[in-house]
């Protein structure tokens, strides 16, 4: 029988606690850019957040506290530029099964017509580190049904794993479902569980997508987005299960009313696609989940990430309330005892020395180096993404950004700070590259990476920019500031 070892953040849910402390406070969106179709984790003392790209990338972000992920640095932990699954990457979810972290996402072919090629693929990370590395280990599909597949989600039942996902049959989006071998192995056809049949399923659009599983005192319910995307109207429903073979439709009772929906009163619209965690202390269960903050937004990257505490019905079935108002500063997820990070440093993995702006000098063109990490604001760098995958780093003690000297794209080109000019040259990204946290810092003009000068390890030696040669001098670990 498969063993499986799911996280108890994901959907396995605790009772809550009145009398739990609550944890650090937040504000919704914990993710304002490409926040949409979030799925979040809490493992060994951290939260990780992962979105839908529309990119070839997928970015993770990590912080020990909920209110952090807002200003935490997406790492890009995957790329891929194989054709038949290049582009348009959607709805990632990480799951930890038999001792290894999973990705589970869809992907097409191009970007000009996405949605025909859009498929199921799943990564493998190579240890238990969730920010990975990863790499590619299957397409999920069965040869029975190898059509348009999206959004899926992996349920655990009577000992069994299942993959979920939303597929095109009959002119609507209906929820599927197949047995799985193993983590990455569909091991038989897909069988239709739920259609679009109620009025509230079918506006501006049928649609049954994002099938994700919830656990509570030995009753499973599946949670799932209904109606079009694309308008205020898109909400969440429940199917519960009734015993018998999960494969079968008639194993699934859905409830007639949505569970969660627009809250005009709060400037909430389209709220869906969510998932699930537990509070670090696992008395309580929340929701993570995208919205608009307007009824005429569409179904793109203006969807921002937002979570909230959900509670239980006396029947045993979830209570989702209602969504709240962005701005709403709340009491965060109960037993976080961590700060929430407002900057970071970066250490080289070589010397064990930070990134340093030399003086604290405010002076564009001041030198960026490395020195003995002392706890400085001019060692201190808050990380602000782009929107594009990329992110500029502004120095706490200047408020000036790291820029690649006159945009060169040479080896040897000096890093330095610099006036914002909004151009690739002071934009960054970072890319995992071994487990621990270990990440290149890539210029997004050059593709170049952030190296210490000839893998010096005194104080003062420049970092400058150079072509990836995977050594310890050209490798930054992220640690968060307090």
């Amino acid at each position: 029988m498969l063993t499986i070892l799911t996280v108890l953040a994901t959907v396995t849910v605790g009772e809550g606690s009145a009398e739990a402390a609550p944890g650090r406070p937040y504000t919704n969106p914990i993710k304002s850019q490409k926040g949409a179709d979030p799925w979040l984790e809490y493992y060994n003392g951290n939260y990780y957040l992962i979105t839908t790209s529309w990119t070839s990338e997928l970015t993770v972000r990590k912080s020990p506290t909920l209110a952090g992920l807002a200003t935490a640095p997406s790492v890009q932990v995957w790329s891929d530029g194989t054709p038949s699954r290049c582009c348009n990457i959607w709805a990632p979810e990480m799951h930890f099964l038999n001792g290894r972290w999973y990705i589970y996402y869809t992907a097409g072919q191009n970007v000009a017509d996405y949605i025909p090629t859009q498929r199921m693929h799943v990564l493998e990370s190579v240890g238990s580190d969730p920010m990975g590395p990863y790499v590619y280990k299957n397409r999920l599909h069965h040869s029975s049904s190898d059509g348009w597949l999206i959004d899926g989600s992996v349920l655990e039942l009577n000992g069994r794993l299942y993959l979920m996902a939303s597929a095109n049959g009959g002119g609507t989006q209906n929820l599927v479902i197949a047995p799985m071998s193993n983590p990455y192995t569909v091991s038989g056809p897909f069988s239709t569980i739920s259609t679009p049949t109620l009025s509230w399923e079918r506006q501006g659009g049928t649609v049954n997508e994002g099938p994700e599983a919830l656990y509570r005192d030995g009753r499973t319910y599946i949670i799932y987005s209904a109606s079009g995307c694309w308008t205020p109207d898109y909400k969440l429903g429940q199917l519960t299960y009734n015993g018998g073979d999960p494969l079968a439709a008639s194993s699934w009772v859905k409830k007639s009313t949505p569970v969660f929906q627009r809250n005009d009163a709060a400037g909430v619209y389209g709220p869906g696609h969510n998932g699930f965690f537990t509070s670090p202390d696992g008395t309580e269960n929340w929701i993570v989940y995208h919205a608009n903050d307007s009824a005429g937004d569409g179904c793109d990257n203006g969807r921002t990430t937002r979570a909230q505490r959900f509670t239980w019905n006396s029947d045993g079935t979830p209570n989702f309330g209602t969504p709240v108002a962005l701005g709403t500063t709340l009491a965060g997820p109960s037993g976080e005892t961590a700060t929430t990070p407002t900057a970071y440093t970066l250490v080289n993995r070589n010397s064990g020395k930070c990134l340093d702006l030399a003086g604290g000098s405010s002076a564009d063109g001041a030198n960026v180096q490395q020195w003995t990490c002392n706890g400085g604001a001019n060692q201190q760098w808050r990380v602000e993404d782009m929107g594009d995958d990329t992110s500029r780093l502004v120095n706490v003690a200047t408020g000036k950004v790291l820029d690649t000297a006159d945009c060169s794209t040479a080896d040897g080109a000096d890093l330095r700070q610099w006036s914002w000019l909004n151009n690739t040259c002071q934009r960054f990204r970072f890319v995992v590259t071994d487990t621990g946290g270990w990440v290149r810092l890539t210029n997004a003009n050059s593709g170049k990476v952030a190296d210490v000068a000839d893998c010096g390890t005194a104080d003062g030696v420049d970092v400058r920019q150079w072509s990836w040669l995977n050594n310890a001098c050209q490798q930054w670990q992220l640690r968060p500031v307090g």
